[in-house]
């Protein structure tokens, strides 16, 4: 309870600046996934037409995936410095796995018979693209869009360490003050309650923007891609 009161008394002494680093890590972690999805899902359909190099972007993209957070913001901040950009790149480039592999999924997936029927009508291979296979692999890019935001959200919280401010900054706070488990917790809970509710509000948003119903009018689950 004591810890209650003292988390309870940090949030009416500090309001205001937790909710300007909320904002400050939520934006951080949006324009990273923004970027990515720029890039990705044109690469995604790169790779969907060309396979043969699929192996190379996913290979690429893998690697930079295993590297840790830490490390690839160090290595980013010796080139471009302290700051937000540094954080953004770092999201950029771990963003861009998930949402080049469900898009490359997502159009790889879709039946040739649909595809076909496209190109009888006389659609060009863009139409067919805009028309055709965007709107069918739409749940599955999405899917992949939300895995990214909610992993970028939790790479955001370090970005501290390369004065990128965001709710990290109340977590390391917290950690080197004595007694300091409110702070941290003053930290980690709008950083967990911003990732459940991007979750929420992304999954939301593929099934009102994804055209494919199921025969219960509910919207295939493309997570399990």
């Amino acid at each position: 309870m004591d810890v209650l009161q003292q988390l309870w008394t940090y949030y009416a002494q500090n309001g205001g600046y937790v909710l300007q680093e909320f904002f400050r890590h939520f934006l951080m972690s949006a324009y990273g996934v923004l970027f990515a999805a720029i890039a990705g899902v044109p690469a995604g359909i790169l790779i969907a037409r060309y396979r043969k190099i699929s192996g190379w972007v996913f290979s690429v993209t893998n690697v930079i995936q295993t590297i840790p957070a830490l490390a690839m913001l160090a290595v980013l901040m010796l080139v471009m410095g302290l700051g937000a950009n540094t954080v953004i790149l770092s999201l950029f480039l771990y963003s861009l796995l998930p949402i080049i592999r469900n898009t490359y999924t997502g159009i790889v997936s879709i039946e040739q018979a649909y595809l076909e029927s496209g190109k009888a009508m006389g659609m060009t291979k863009l139409q067919v693209l805009r028309m055709v296979e965007l709107p069918l692999a739409l749940s599955v890019i999405m899917a992949g869009l939300r895995t990214a935001l909610v992993i970028a959200i939790g790479i955001t919280a370090i970005g501290t360490f390369v004065g990128a401010g965001g709710l990290g900054d109340i977590i390391v706070r917290g950690s080197n003050a004595t007694n300091g488990t409110a702070i941290i917790l003053a930290g980690a809970i709008p950083t967990a309650l911003m990732a459940v509710i991007a979750d929420l509000l992304m999954g939301w948003l593929e099934r009102v923007l994804s055209p494919v119903k199921n025969s219960k009018g509910r919207t295939p689950d493309a997570n399990a891609v």
